[in-house]
């Protein structure tokens, strides 16, 4: 048997991902920003479908769960009150 560690799935991936954007948006609160800005600060690319991509998925999977805002026809990512609350109560991640 393969260890969980050693054998990543996409789930593990998309989690990851998850985290690493609702912490850049609670950092970047309570500044707005777009979801090609938010690609292009995490990818460091422009035009990187893979990387968009994973961040669309990223967005809708937090705004499921109640932790962004859907993204309107503005295009911009703005974290909900929980989250910022959540941000809050959790301090500085370094």
């Amino acid at each position: 048997m393969v260890a969980p560690a050693e054998n990543p799935t996409n789930e593990g991936e998309d989690a990851r991902l998850e985290s690493i954007l609702l912490q850049r948006l609670l950092d970047l609160h309570p500044t707005r920003v777009t979801v090609d800005e938010l690609a292009l600060d995490l990818s460091g690319v422009e035009d990187d479908f893979a990387a968009r991509d994973g961040i669309e998925r990223a967005i809708g999977e937090l705004a499921r769960t109640g932790l962004v805002h859907p993204v309107t026809d503005d295009g911009f990512v703005t974290p909900t009150r929980a989250a910022v609350r959540l941000g809050e109560l959790l301090g500085p991640l370094t």
